[in-house]
């Protein structure tokens, strides 16, 4: 093996390059970006460089020089377009928008998601505005700075993120949502009733059930109208709708696609010496029992880690416990596990002091929570949830349950500690 492609010039893009050098690879590594930036974080785009607490250099994963000296080709601004049809070693190529060929010997997808289009009358006035790339947050963050009445489409983490972000910036903040609860698919409606009270205690109008049909403006959005009939006043729109995977210029190569790119337990797709992780990555999580496709910073990186080291032949099934974060007002929100929103939930701490954890369980087991400004909830669910300890809900539920004692408790103690 001589040439490593790393499509996409992103976290996990990014941290499989690193890998590979740090594994002793020493041939050719090319990162190809259709950005015109290097490797950087995407977490802090809506909320701290949305307020201008962070500066921009510090979003990016490795300064300049670091690739310069690792040896590794930034193809930046450059999009690929398609991936040869597999058929043999001579095809083994991608193409780029340019119309340049760059041969591989092994190649990672590692080209994330898009935001989701609202393909609606109006959507193309200026003022409305999407965030996903550095690119849109500048864009997002002068806007700010020029409006008084921002209207935030979707209740999902982007949405709610801007949507604090804008509050705490002084900005008055609309959001609309077409479900009957904010993240009521990701976290069930508990827990969502609970997200929409937050927001509405600092000041968010949130309004719930309704669906946005159009956009009305006179050479720049003024009204955002929804299929009950209400027009919103705003100065500026973020749509925050979900995101679909990036692999349309896959279609024809051979890979297996299916709500991503299909790849096993090494992140190895169907089609030799082709691989995925990152955003794109629709992965059988041998653990768990079924396949995942997660949109977040923590499984970006560690993904395309464990892809670098499958690449290279020194891999491990891929089989974390998912984590992520959401910094939303005075919460610090971290999530670990996997839920479909269906489990059964149970709530411990106080919600009115900013300090609880929501505890999802299934079947007797814990199987994710959430928790806000409880760090230690936090580590001793991820335990729990790894070694599939046996759990009473009341006792989560009880504050003098000491959790990390359950998660370290040898299995034939657990019993008595859960009873």
């Amino acid at each position: 093996m001589s040439t490593v492609v790393i499509v996409g010039g992103n976290v996990a893009g990014g941290r499989a390059a690193e890998t590979l050098r740090q594994q002793g690879f020493d041939g050719r590594i090319v990162l190809v970006g259709a950005e015109p930036e290097r490797p950087y974080e995407r977490p802090p785009l809506s909320k701290e460089y949305l307020l201008g607490q962070v500066a921009e250099e510090k979003l990016y994963l490795r300064p300049p020089a670091y690739y310069d000296e690792q040896g590794i080709e930034l193809w930046l601004g450059a999009p690929v377009t398609r991936l040869a049809p597999h058929g043999g070693p001579r095809s083994r190529h991608v193409e780029l928008a340019d119309g340049r060929r760059l041969p591989y010997d092994k190649l990672l997808i590692a080209t994330g998601a898009a935001p989701r289009q609202l393909a609606v009358p109006g959507a193309d006035l200026p003022g409305i505005l999407y965030l996903r790339t550095l690119r849109d947050a500048r864009e997002l963050r002068r806007g700010m700075s020029a409006v008084s009445r921002v209207c935030v489409v979707g209740a999902g983490f982007i949405g709610a993120e801007v949507a604090a972000s804008c509050r705490g910036a002084g900005r008055d903040v609309v959001m609309l949502e077409m479900e009957s609860w904010p993240l009521e698919r990701a976290l069930g409606r508990e827990v969502g009733r609970i997200c929409a009270a937050i927001h509405r205690a600092h000041g968010v109008d949130l309004r719930t059930g309704e669906r946005v049909v159009g956009f009305r403006g006179h050479g720049r959005v003024e009204q955002a109208v929804t299929a009950s009939g209400h027009a919103v006043d705003c100065d500026l729109v973020v749509v925050g709708v979900g995101v679909v995977p990036e692999c349309g210029w896959l279609e024809g190569s051979g890979v297996a696609l299916r709500n991503g790119v299909l790849v096993d337990e090494m992140c190895a797709t169907n089609v030799p010496g082709v691989y995925a992780a990152g955003d794109v990555a629709n992965w059988w999580h041998p653990t768990l029992g079924t396949r995942l496709r997660v949109e977040h910073f923590d499984n970006a990186q560690n993904q395309g880690v464990a892809a670098a080291k499958s690449m290279l032949g020194v891999g491990q099934p891929y089989a974390p416990v998912a984590f992520f974060w959401s910094d939303q007002y005075d919460l610090k929100l971290q999530y670990v596990g996997h839920t479909s929103g269906q489990d059964d939930v149970v709530l411990r701490g106080s919600i009115e002091a900013a300090s609880w954890s929501a505890f999802y369980v299934r079947d007797g087991c814990l199987v994710a929570a959430l928790a806000a400004n409880r760090f230690k909830d936090v580590a001793a669910a991820r335990q729990l949830i790894a070694r599939r300890t046996p759990v009473e809900p009341r006792r989560l539920a009880d504050e003098r349950t000491d959790l990390r004692a359950l998660a370290k408790a040898p299995a034939a103690h657990r019993g008595a500690l859960s009873s």
